[in-house]
């Protein structure tokens, strides 16, 4: 009798059960010898026996229907078997005697009825260990999801920690990951452009690869990052440390779902300024094309005849350098204003008390919706689709309430963030003058201002409320400020900022005091709360 041997181990990874196949082989050639059994083929495989379409499996029965073999040795029924399909083939063989026997050094097998009575419930058992194997598995990981843990293979910005199951925040990859998110959420990069900036500031996979514009898309959806956990559709709150705030996730997701209605058109060339200006003659865009090494703008001229001429990167570049000084706040000045609004904000304790206290108030209101939307679902009243869906718009709500009270407990008043924040910016624009931050000059603009014309050669910007300002701090006389009924201090409106015109520049500390009165600080709402889209 021919026999063909067979050995199988269920993963393909090389790093897990990698003696599994040669300690099957040594073991069965050993009884082979032993037995004075023929092999006339070995067949080595390393894939799961719990669905079928194994090759190597296939491949054996083949050789049985033509007759190349009648026999199969293995070291156990589970390793030929442990799907009802599969298993049943085998019978079949056997009931139709193109296999006449079945060898196992673990197992007694016997082609009569009540062998292939035993051989089935073998069968059976190994179907039952996988099935009832993956339920455990699946309810150890709804458990982990219940408390917070994430229970896979951490995302890129975080690492496992083998001993305490969890993940933690990794100091390398995090500070780029929420890089990333701040740079798409400004809305002038493409996730292809994004990626190319990325691997430039070194982000790259947990295998040391570069990120492809897919696993970007992907990052940016992922709820992990913001402290979330997302499986099936369904959320749950995660206890691991989130990377950036819902805030800024909210924004990515804003310019992903714009970004993902526009039709994409593949360009020859990729300029700097392309599609953010347009020509302040005749309204209409500003197009950029290569003429012997250069990069030329131009109106596209579609409406009307327009007189406008070239203007070439170089020049355009020029301007938009003397702008980004422009708007730029020497160190003493930003320092000053933000150690000024760190006393305003230790002056406001009452009002983030009592801010708390209401944070504390609606998350125990929501937690109590929660508990009666479980309810409800294991009432059967709501199907389960509905119970995610509104699951998700609550504990979405609930982690925005905790990222706010976390704020407010750490001291930090949200009314004066985006002060805060425009002060910052203002104060690092300069590092933009650089040649290798150049790349990041376009989506510099479309935040600070809007209405980007050229008109005569000229850039000229429509800033925004802050940002003005900011421009027209020469203004300002000294740091303490004149008194004045009306806080904020009327200012002309400014229409236009022309870059060609540049700023009496002023390294001191003179005037700070009433450029913060100007910027919109008292005017926001004493409870942290504003409208979405604000600019300061």
């Amino acid at each position: 009798m021919k026999y063909v041997l067979y050995a199988r181990k269920s993963t393909e990874s090389e790093e897990r059960q990698t003696l599994s196949i040669e300690a099957q082989l040594r073991e069965l050639r050993e009884f082979a010898a032993r037995e004075q059994l023929e092999i006339v083929a070995s067949l080595c495989e390393a894939k799961t026996a719990k669905e079928p379409g194994r090759t190597r499996f296939g491949e054996m029965l083949a050789m049985i229907e033509r007759g190349d073999a009648t026999g199969i040795l293995s070291w156990h029924p589970d390793r030929l078997a442990r799907n009802s399909i599969d298993g049943g083939r085998i019978i079949y063989l056997l009931d139709t005697g193109a296999l006449k026997n079945l060898r196992f050094p673990t197992f007694w097998f016997e082609s009569t009825p009540q062998g292939k009575f035993m051989l089935n419930i073998a069968f059976g058992q190994s179907k039952y260990y996988v099935d009832n194997l993956s339920e455990n598995v699946k309810r150890g990981i709804r458990q982990k999801l219940h408390r917070g843990e994430w229970p896979a293979l951490a995302p890129i910005g975080y690492v496992n920690d083998l001993k305490t199951k969890k993940i933690d925040v990794d100091p390398v990859r995090a500070p780029l990951v929420r890089k990333a998110f701040e740079l798409y959420a400004t809305g002038g990069y493409a996730l292809r452009s994004l990626a190319n900036a990325l691997k430039e500031l070194g982000l790259r996979s947990h295998k040391g690869n570069v990120l492809s514009v897919s696993s970007i898309q992907r990052m940016l959806q992922n709820p992990a990052y913001y402290g979330m956990i997302s499986r099936l559709g369904e959320l749950y709150e995660g206890c691991h440390e989130p990377i950036i705030t819902k805030g800024l996730f909210d924004e990515a997701q804003q310019v992903l779902a714009g970004k993902s209605r526009r039709k994409k058109r593949k360009r020859k060339h990729e300029f700097l300024f392309s599609g953010l200006l347009h020509c302040g003659s005749c309204g209409c865009a500003i197009t950029a094309e290569s003429q012997k090494g250069h990069a030329y703008y131009r109106c596209t001229k579609k409406k009307e005849k327009c007189d406008e001429r070239y203007l070439r990167e170089e020049d355009l570049l020029t301007q938009v350098r003397t702008i980004v000084e422009k708007l730029s706040l020497p160190d003493a000045w930003a320092e000053k204003m933000l150690r000024h609004l760190e006393q305003e904000n230790e002056n406001t304790q009452g009002i983030r008390q009592e801010e708390t206290r209401c944070l504390a108030s609606r998350k125990e209101e929501l937690e109590k919706k929660l508990d009666t939307l479980l309810d409800l679902k294991l009432n059967g009243t709501l199907e389960t689709d509905e119970y995610v869906r509104k699951k998700n718009v609550l504990i979405n709500e609930k982690v925005d309430i905790e990222q706010k009270m976390k704020q407010v407990q750490r001291g930090s008043d949200d009314r004066l963030e985006p002060v805060r924040k425009l002060i910052r910016a203002s104060r690092d624009a300069k590092n933009l003058l650089t040649a290798e931050k150049t790349p990041e000059l376009p989506a510099f603009l479309s935040s600070v201002g809007s209405n980007l014309l050229l008109t005569g050669k000229t850039l000229r910007l429509e800033a925004a409320r802050g940002w003005r300002r900011i421009a027209r701090r020469d203004l300002c006389s000294d740091w303490l400020g004149r008194k004045d009924s009306n806080l904020r201090m009327a200012a002309p409106k400014a229409a236009a900022l022309p870059l060609g015109d540049s700023p009496t520049r002023n390294d001191g500390v003179n005037g700070t005091g009433c450029l913060i009165r100007c910027l919109p600080v008292r005017s926001l709402k004493r409870s942290g709360e504003r409208r979405r889209g604000d600019l300061p």
